[in-house]
């Protein structure tokens, strides 16, 4: 049986380590990962849990509370009472008591607004939660796609410079054998020294990628990881046209529900001004022992104690209090219209930037599809220029031209494939259709 225990623990903390120390990523994968480690996430979840043990504090404020307090006292030097010729000193030198009270709050209208307030913190501490859970998915999903667009971007420009290279390679032999003039020599350098320009630029670029990424997840900065995605699949992934059909219902929006839960807090605080005119009701038991000593000897058990005990009620009505209350109750009923406004401007905000996400998550599709068939255009122009070029028929530079548009193809339609993961993601975000 210890054998077992040993190698069960074994095994749990192998796929602990592995989890730890997990290096490769999909894209879903590194969205779990972040929800579970990202900084933000951490302390949202804290955020919801400090709001439990507020719940239960303001709770516990109406059950029963006991307290005990043991007072000493050393009469160091005494009153004393003279009759006649006699002199009586007052009191013991020495005086311990000892008193346990049981309290209780009958009623108070600011205990039960408080109540309903920590009911409604907590609801605004889940939604924050899941305000934040989707910022980070976003985050992610951008943090993602930038790594996969710089990956792919060193890619294709280290396949261009070979092609170049090549290129300026046979242009320079034509040339030393003087079939061609040496300005075709030098617009191709030119060419390649700009590519290879951009290439050392994006693998900069690409570097500080995959540390935003590190950061976003929850991984330190520079721990390398891999990403498994690619981005061309992953665009077409992300294409569904059905996300456009969904109803602009900005009341199912994460953002609406916070300005609902704002506006609730302020009708709370409303309740509780008006709740400081009622009357507040409590009750007390206490009980204690006194012993009164001559000496310093409180564990003699045959000195005697003297017990007592009080039972009492305490009613606190508010009479007046010169407006203040009323001015109170006032300045927290405008806070509450400006809350009611503002939770119908939040309403048409969100209805127009899910209309506007809409929009831009359509032409991202339709300038992805647009961009794909353009470098399609582009490759064939720049193929049939250098076989014009080659063969004498076309000029370097209409070559240099053809080559240039080439490159900005490519360079768009990676950036469109990104363009389609982030639009739907901030769509996504919007509609809070992923949590």
């Amino acid at each position: 049986m210890r054998k077992l225990l040993i190698l069960f623990s074994l095994i749990i903390s192998t796929i602990t380590y592995s989890q730890d120390t997990k290096t490769e990523f999909t894209l879903q994968e590194a969205i779990d990962y972040a929800l579970e480690n990202n900084r933000q996430s951490k302390n949202a979840a804290l955020d919801i849990d400090a709001a439990i043990k507020q719940k239960w504090e303001t709770t516990a404020t109406g059950l029963p509370q006991i307290s005990a307090t043991v007072d000493y006292q050393n009469a160091l030097k005494r009153n004393v009472f003279v009759f006649g010729d006699e002199i009586i000193q007052a009191g013991s030198k020495h005086t311990l008591t000892g008193t346990a009270t049981l309290s209780q709050l009958l009623f108070d209208g600011s205990y039960l607004v408080g109540l309903q307030s920590a009911k409604v913190y907590l609801e605004i501490s889940k939604n924050a939660k899941i305000k934040t859970d989707l910022e980070v998915r976003k985050s992610v999903i951008n943090a993602y796609g930038n790594v996969l667009l710089a990956k792919e971007s060193v890619s294709i420009l280290e396949r261009n410079i070979a092609v170049l290279e090549k290129n300026l390679n046979d242009i320079t032999k034509i040339f030393e054998n003087g079939l061609e003039e040496e300005e075709s020599v030098e617009q191709l350098k030119i060419t390649l020294s700009s590519v290879k320009s951009n290439l050392n630029n994006t693998t900069r670029l690409k570097n500080l990628a995959h540390q935003m990424l590190n950061i976003t997840i929850g991984k330190p900065i520079n721990e390398s990881i891999i990403v498994t995605e690619d981005l061309d699949a992953l665009a077409v992934e992300n294409i569904q046209l059905e996300l456009l059909d969904t109803a602009n219902n900005a009341e199912n929006t994460i953002d609406y529900k916070i300005a609902v839960n704002d506006k609730v807090s302020k009708e709370l605080l409303v309740k509780l001004e008006k709740s400081k005119a009622l009357p507040r009701l409590s009750a007390f038991v206490n009980g204690g022992y006194s012993g009164n000593r001559e000496s310093f000897n409180f564990t003699n058990t045959d000195e005697k104690w003297y017990g007592s005990s009080i039972f009492g009620v305490s009613l606190n009505v508010p009479i007046f209090s010169s407006g203040m209350r009323s001015a109170a109750t006032q300045r927290a009923q405008i806070n509450l219209e400006k809350s009611k406004i503002n939770l119908t401007e939040t309403e048409q905000v969100l209805n127009l930037q899910i209309q506007s996400a809409k929009s831009d998550y359509q032409f991202a599709i339709e300038d992805y599809q647009n961009k794909k068939e353009n470098l399609a255009l582009a490759e064939r122009i720049e193929n049939k220029n250098q076989i014009k070029f080659f063969e004498g028929i076309s000029s370097s530079f209409d070559l240099r031209q053809a080559q240039t548009q080439l490159y900005t193809a490519q360079q768009e339609l990676l950036q469109t494939m990104l363009d389609v993961i982030t639009k739907k993601a901030e769509l996504e975000t919007l509609l809070n259709t992923t949590i």
